[in-house]
This record gives C-alpha cells, structure tokens and sequence, in this order.
C-alpha cells in the first residue's frame, strides 16, 4: 500500500537482493498486489518489479503496470487478495492516521500480517492495534518507523533483553538535527532552514520536523513498544527548534554544549525540547544523524547510532520485518 519513495526502494532491493536472499535465508518474496493513490495493479502470480516501476516512473502511478488500468479500492484490494503480508507505505498523517490506520484495521481482520513504516497509525492508536493484531493471531512490525535502517527498536527489544530500560533518549528527527547542526557552523535559523530544504532534508512544509511532531510520534512508538506503556500523542510534552536562536547556540558552544532536539522517556513522562547536550555525550551527533542512549537497570547505558532516514534504509527494515515475520511463520 503506497508506492512511493520506500515502496520503489522496497521494490529495488528485492530486483537486487534476490539471488542472496534466498542463498542466505530461503527467501523469494513475490508480491501480488500493489496500490498507489491513483491505481492499483495486481497479479496472483507475482508483479514483474521492474516493469512496476517503469509503469511508476512513465505515467505517475500502477495502474499503468497493465493497459487497462485497474482501479480498485484499496481495502478490498487487501481483503481479496491472497496474501500474506500487507506492507503499509502510505504517507505519514499524524492528525487522523489516515488512510495507514484503515489498511492496517483491514488486514488484521483479514489475518494478513502487518508491516509499517508510517508513523501515523502507531503514533495514534498503537495499545488498541497491538490488541487487534493479538486477537486476529497476526504479526505487526514496524522498525521503520524509528530510525529508518538504524535497528533502533531491535536493539532496545533484543539486545537488552532480561534487562529492564529505565530511561532513554535521543535525537529521532534527523531534519532538526541538520538545521541545529549548521547553526552551530554559524548559520542563523532561516539560513539553516534554507539550506536543509535546497539539500532535500526539510518539507516544503517543514512544522512536522520543526515543531517536534515527528520526533514525538518515534518517541510514542520506542515508550509503548520499549517500556510497555499505553501512550499516543496527545500523552508528550513538545516543544520545537524555531524558536533557538544563533545567540542561544554561539552561548551553549562556550559552555562546551550543543542545543539538540531531545526525545526522552522514563517510564512516566515523554518530552520532546531542544536540550544542552554536552559535546563529549555520545549522543550528540551532527548532520542528519540520529541517536538514542538506553539506561538499563544493570548494564548501564548503550548508545545506538545511524542513519535516521532514508528511502533504501528504510526500505532495509521493511526486509528485516518480513525476514522475521516468515521465519516465524516457518516456526509455528
């Protein structure tokens, strides 16, 4: 569902990963469906990837995959259809969820497992759709949504295992952390928007960065997926970046600091604010970096680091996900 900058990587790395993926772990993914905002084409035998995208790249949209294009509608388009998984690619709308929250509820009932790299749904309605995939005995992953192909949500659920998290934080929003980044360089504000815009980090529209929404949206993910709490957006205290000024970043410097949006949970509260962070702080990354510090009860704290964003990153977890998802299926 969606077919756009993480679909098309999605569909790039299996045309070039195919022979070693099914070398290394006996995986031959076909994909039988396809949905974009104009179309749809499908394909019980498989979609040929490449004449997909060629169809994406010339005419704007799938349904030109065939002559006569198909127009279906999306959430029959998932209840019809023989498959598996269904990956929700759409865009991210942090207001209603929509139309990701729709195609998620619809595959869960049609026990379909579930991948998502769209925040919206999660950040909106995550402890009633964990419920839903529970109660439907399907699968619901999501490493995509946080920290793009940085295993940031792994490494917290798996490498800390039988060690509880107490706190963590970090920056999740690598658009914010170009901008405070080029600030410290010397640039104000607006010439640090500017250039994060001409490079393709920031929006046309960049509030969604600026004013903390996408960081509280990774952040509401990492506390009820991480520490098992039941939170949704409206739960994080958020503060954004436009109001940092180059006086407030020339004077953070001197006191050997930088202003950094911080993401942070201790089990209670969620925060969202731009933060002093001491330069030697492993966390304070530069660029479109992201990073996160998770304090355990008895192995102290881990700091993981990566690439936050990214169209063949995230496209990366989305196969990590389905990896996972069929190695479970083989197991049950």
């Amino acid at each position: 569902m969606g077919f756009g900058v993480v679909g098309q990587s999605f569909a790039k790395l299996l045309l070039s990963r195919s022979a070693d993926l099914y070398s290394q772990h006996g995986v031959k993914p076909r994909i039988v469906a396809c949905v974009d905002n104009r179309g749809s084409a499908v394909a019980p035998a498989g979609l040929d990837l490449q004449r997909l995208l060629e169809a994406k790249k010339a005419k704007g949209t799938v349904a030109a995959y065939e002559k006569i294009g198909a127009k279906f509608d999306p959430l029959q388009v998932i209840e019809n259809v023989d498959a598996e998984v269904v990956l929700e690619c759409t865009p991210t709308n942090l207001t209603t969820g929509e139309p990701g929250t729709s195609h998620v509820i619809t595959a869960m009932r049609a026990g379909k497992h579930v991948i998502s790299v769209n925040k919206g749904p999660l950040a909106l309605a995550f402890p009633s759709l964990i419920e839903l995939a529970n109660y439907n005995g399907v699968m619901f992953r999501f490493s995509g949504t946080v920290g793009g192909g940085t295993p940031i949500l792994e490494f917290a659920k798996r490498c800390l295992k039988g060690d509880r998290i107490i706190f963590f934080q970090g920056i999740l929003n690598g658009t914010t952390n170009y901008i405070l980044s080029r600030m410290e360089e010397g640039l104000t504000y607006a010439g640090a928007m500017e250039d994060a815009k001409q490079k393709g980090y920031a929006e046309a529209n960049p509030s969604l960065d600026t004013d903390g929404y996408d960081a509280a949206a990774k952040l509401v993910i990492m506390a009820n997926w991480i520490m098992g709490m039941k939170v949704t957006m409206k739960d994080v205290k958020r503060t954004g970046i436009s109001n940092v000024t180059a006086s407030d970043v020339k004077k953070a410097a001197e006191r050997g600091n930088a202003i950094k949006l911080i993401a942070a949970c201790d089990s209670k509260r969620l925060d969202v604010a731009p933060t002093e962070v001491a330069k030697k702080d492993p966390i304070c990354v530069n660029g479109t970096l992201n990073a996160v510090t998770f304090s355990s009860e008895h192995s102290g704290q881990q700091t993981i680091i990566g690439r936050g964003a990214g169209g063949m990153e995230t496209a990366s977890a989305v196969l990590r996900d389905l990896i996972e998802i069929r190695d479970m299926i083989f197991e049950q």
